[in-house]
């Protein structure tokens, strides 16, 4: 084949690396930003903290007070003259980036794309953030407090380290994770232990240790299954009929009080509906999970990125100052460089490297403004009456208004923070789809799920609302929900069905 020259015309896009860093920040969560500042402050020498040895993430108590009165994002200063790429992707660009309860055990996962996470008390103030923070750090690990409860025991080496070995077996919620005697035939492979009767000593001593262990605080840690968690926590409350019966039922019948049928266990237990609904009682008191407080998952903290507050009749909208960097150019470096001849060959694009970061830096935080502001302004119902007045809104309405693309109104709104007078909530929170009425309008998916919630709330325990007549009883409202429809929801709020949410 003869070679010949050819001349093609072709568009396509091209993503800089400066453009490709700004939609990155952009995505990140507050704890990979911090992660990604400490990064790239460890490895470019002209990016430095405004503090000297403070953290980019710390402002002085006197700067910090002036800041959480601004609307605006934090002063990066030291940016230079240089043009940085912005993170605001217009029309053209391609692609977009995408507690259990021990009764039902369901999770709470919203629909549409859309998560919940309500803040620990609601409304709570920064006081009660700041006092819940302190309480998870000075907890420790469920390990370190049963170690220093041990401490108090004055046990010989051997039942020291026998107890050890069992704290070392529990899991998250405070189980002992495996059988004794898997324990005692693993630590015996260890240890070298062959004849049957060290075995037998090694064995008996684990389970004396268990009986210590079982001794210790939070009571119901070390058991090996719910059944035993239960009777241990039973066996310290006041002796009565009550907690015999409770005793008996958390022996044998979990699984009937489960299912909340009363007459197969006054016929088990022998005992009247009246000491069943004590014994119940009783058993709801119980803690499911001993380990709970000390998991990590509970003491962690989310930290907003927005904060909004009432201000005379309307809502301010403000950057939480603590999760904003505070970042400057090195002077001594960069006059250093500048000193030299030739500009500094390579450093010279340190230099710029460090401005092209702030710069984005600064972008991301003001289009994480600007979407807020946005959300604000059309959810301002939510701000005074609360889930149950929320209006159906897309990523469409907001990147229309704002001149950006959908990806990245999806990209801001993902594990970015509201703190509201309602709670502290995920930006995508106020995004629901949108349901007919009777009225011809339409209703949003969140405001259903708030009203089901306040149905559900008010309902007889007695005789608990079936998805059906929640649906009933939506439709009388001019809302149209399917029965399904109101089954999803009603998971998604982790409210059991009606069978078991029947009081005895």
């Amino acid at each position: 084949m003869k070679p010949s020259l050819q001349v093609r015309l072709s568009q396509h896009l091209a993503l800089t690396p400066q453009l490709q860093q700004s939609i990155r920040l952009l995505q990140l969560s507050t704890l990979e930003l911090h992660q990604e500042v400490e990064q790239m402050l460890e490895q470019n020498p002209f990016l430095d903290t405004e503090e000297e040895g403070g953290s980019a993430f710390d402002a002085p108590p006197a700067e910090r007070s002036q800041q959480t009165e601004r609307d605006d994002s934090a002063e990066l200063s030291g940016g230079g003259d240089t043009e940085a790429p912005v993170a605001e992707i217009g029309a053209g660009e391609f692609g977009t980036t995408e507690r259990e309860d021990w009764e039902n055990g369901t999770e709470r996962d919203d629909f549409d794309g859309i998560s919940e996470v309500p803040s620990a008390g609601g409304g709570q103030g920064e006081d009660d953030e700041m006092e819940g923070r302190e309480r998870g750090a000075g907890a420790g690990s469920l390990a370190d407090h049963l170690r220093r409860q041990a401490l108090g025991l004055r046990l010989s080496p051997e039942d020291a380290a026998a107890l050890e070995v069992l704290i070392d077996s529990l899991d998250g919620d405070g189980y002992l994770a495996d059988p004794l005697d898997e324990i005692a035939e693993r630590l015996a492979e260890m240890l070298d232990i062959t004849g049957d009767e060290a075995r037998e000593d090694l064995q008996d001593r684990l389970r004396c240790a268990l009986r210590w262990l079982q001794s210790l605080e939070p009571t119901g840690v070390g058991a090996r299954s719910l059944a035993e968690c239960v009777l241990l926590q039973l066996r310290t409350r006041e002796p009565g009929a009550a907690r015999e019966v409770a005793m008996a039922i958390a022996r044998d019948h979990l699984e009937l009080l489960a299912r909340k049928d009363i007459k197969r266990l006054v016929a088990a237990t022998g005992a009247d509906e009246d000491l069943i609904r004590d014994a119940q009682a009783l058993i709801r008191g119980c803690e499911p999970k001993p380990g709970r407080p000390f998991s990590e998952a509970e003491s962690n903290v989310i930290v907003p990125d927005v904060i909004v507050s009432r201000s005379g009749r309307g809502l301010k909208v403000a950057l939480n100052p603590d999760v904003m960097p505070k970042l400057r150019i090195n002077d001594l470096y960069a006059q250093a460089m500048r000193g030299q001849r030739g500009g500094g060959g390579g450093m010279s694009g340190r230099l710029q490297e460090a401005r092209w970061f702030m710069k984005n830096i600064q972008q991301r935080f003001d289009t994480i403004l600007r979407v807020s502001k946005a959300i604000v302004d059309r959810q301002r119902n939510f701000f005074t009456h609360g889930a149950i007045a929320m209006k159906p809104l897309v990523l469409r309405e907001i990147a229309d208004e704002l001149g950006l693309h959908e990806s990245t109104i999806s990209r801001v709104t993902t594990a970015k923070y509201m703190a509201t007078p309602h709670g502290t909530f995920e930006l995508k929170y106020f995004f629901g789809s949108s349901l007919n009425t009777e009225a011809g309008g339409n209703a949003s998916s969140t405001a259903v799920r708030a009203l089901i919630q306040q149905l559900v709330d008010a309902e007889d325990p007695a005789k608990p609302l079936s998805d059906s007549q929640l649906s009933t009883m939506l439709e009388e409202q001019g809302i149209q929900v399917a029965r399904r429809t109101v089954a999803k929801y009603r998971e998604a709020l982790k409210i059991a069905p009606a069978s078991l949410r029947k009081a005895l």
